[in-house]
């Protein structure tokens, strides 16, 4: 075994201690900024294969403009649903406020039939006609239940919309992104290679396809969960659709199900509305929560290695512990711990 003489051993502990010092003051000075670059990395691997179509489409002509005009697309379909979304939520909130504030907020009373619900309709009853008699009694009654509730509502549309601003934002860098792909995913390799002893084309591949199934697998499903609710919520009336459909998207993103907006949504339309069409709302609203049940498995896992049930305690797990970046950043972090235990136990 080669000794180091002291002045090598000097020159080498010199040479790490700069490296360390040029690594953490780099992270430092690139720390504020670090969340958007991951988020428009995200966005860039997901939507590149887009991006490369239209690219060959224009035959590579005027490669700048076209960038440009494909992120101020994306930049309009992001915007012109969220600005829909936030306004709905916002008139609908005001207004519940400023009923509450005038001493004019009603709810409708429940029908008998809700007495006959098994184990719970002779409770759901009672609190329903209380609320209904008296709102402002009953939620002194109730405080720490109606502000839990609100918190919850108010923290995730707020969490959610920080999470839009972002993506408008990240989508821009995107767009710079995809436009040196080439060279970005060449620079990846060669540094996943260093890491894995040239396996580093594989593992780029997998995370890319878990990054892109997540986005297809949970977004995606949640995004048309939400438009599909928001029509059946219009269109029987309910003048809280937005409310409904960011709570729908909401359940759909953080992996709970959608049924539990979905169920006391028809209570109340069977409460107030005709049979027939509350019969076609519940039957139409149960199809649209139980949507993720057909589409998740099609979607999540198509492509990929890595089993659904790891990619999906990597999506749920990762948001519980970074928020939304979590949700991507978990699975490719557990398909990749997955890969390195399946090839040490195998080799």
């Amino acid at each position: 075994m080669k000794t180091l003489n002291p002045n090598q051993s000097i020159d080498a502990f010199i040479k790490i201690v700069v490296l360390a010092v040029l690594i953490i003051s780099s992270f430092l000075i690139a720390k504020p900024f670090l969340l958007l670059m991951v988020w428009a990395i995200i966005v860039a691997v997901a939507l590149y294969p887009f991006y490369e179509k239209i690219i060959r489409l224009t035959k590579g002509k005027k490669k700048g403009l076209v960038t440009t005009l494909f992120t101020l697309a994306l930049l309009a379909i992001i915007v012109v649903p969220s600005i829909g979304m936030a306004s709905s939520i916002a008139e609908s909130s005001g207004e519940i406020f400023d009923n509450f504030k005038a001493g004019t907020l009603k709810i409708d009373p429940p029908s008998e039939s809700v007495k006959s619900w098994p184990l719970i309709g002779e409770k759901v009853h009672a609190m329903w006609s209380k609320a209904s008699n008296d709102i402002q009694g009953f939620i002194k009654e109730y405080p720490d239940q109606v502000k839990a509730s609100v918190g919850w509502f108010f923290g995730s549309f707020t969490g959610i919309m920080g999470s839009v601003l972002l993506s408008l934002v990240a989508l821009i860098v995107a767009g710079i992104f995809m436009s040196s792909a080439k060279e970005g995913y060449q620079t990846g390799l060669a540094f996943a290679n260093k890491m894995m002893d040239g396996s580093g084309e594989k593992m780029m591949t997998m995370c890319i396809n878990t990054i892109r199934s997540v986005v297809k697998g949970i977004l995606l499903v949640g995004v048309i969960q939400a438009i599909l609710a928001f029509a059946g919520f219009s269109m029987i009336g309910l003048s809280t659709a937005g409310i409904l459909a960011f709570a729908v998207l909401v359940c759909a993103i953080i992996q709970i199900p959608v049924t539990l907006v979905a169920i006391p949504v028809i209570i109340y339309v069977f409460s107030f509305a005709d049979t027939t069409p509350a019969i076609i709302f519940a039957v139409y609203i149960f199809v649209v929560s139980l949507l993720d049940n057909f589409l998740k498995p099609m979607l999540l896992a198509k492509g990929l290695e890595t089993p659904m049930i790891v990619i999906l305690i990597g999506a749920i797990g990762g948001m519980m512990f970074m928020g939304i970046l979590g949700l991507f950043i978990g699975p490719v972090i557990m398909a990749v711990s997955h890969r390195i235990y399946i090839n040490w136990v195998t080799t």
